[in-house]
């Protein structure tokens, strides 16, 4: 992944960063130094902090990395698959029913969302959700689609 531009936020722009992982997810995002990273050849712009990319922004839309969400413990916005899922997932997979153990009640229909394993709770991938929580268990059916996993060249971007 090529960098485009890289420079430091200002206190306005983390605190919207904080605000809305703090609204979305229950995390509370804190470090010393914020950095956006804008790259050429990808969707997404990372943000830096304290030099690790633990936020990505989908849609103009700021969320967390898979490394950001398997360092901060989520409140809300999890979906979790079970071990039968794992693989797919881990290789970049949508979200299908059958996977799905459980789902956080609040998410909707187009909310970014963590995809996590039930065994340990590690963060897989992240995914924008295409129907609400309380519908996404059941026998068959995509249900979540993958945006960001374990492996990919988002993950392994490191500056």
């Amino acid at each position: 992944m090529q960098v485009k531009s890289r420079h430091h936020l200002r206190s306005d722009e983390i605190d919207e960063i904080a605000a809305a992982l703090r609204d979305g997810l229950g995390v509370e995002l804190s470090g010393d130094s914020f950095e956006l990273v804008e790259l050429a050849d990808s969707a997404f712009d990372l943000v830096l902090v304290d030099g690790e990319p633990l936020v990505f922004y989908v849609d103009d839309e700021p969320f967390l990395t898979v490394r950001g969400a398997n360092e901060h413990e989520l409140e809300s916005g999890v979906v979790t698959v079970d071990a039968g899922a794992i693989s797919f997932v881990s290789d970049g997979a949508d979200v299908m029913r059958p996977g799905i153990t459980t789902a956080d009640e609040g998410i909707e229909a187009g909310d970014l969302v963590a995809v996590a394993e039930e065994t340990h709770g590690k963060v897989l991938a992240i995914g924008r959700a295409l129907v609400d929580g309380d519908e996404m268990a059941g026998d068959s059916g995509k249900v979540v689609e993958s945006i960001h996993h374990v492996g990919d060249d988002l993950f392994e971007f490191s500056v």
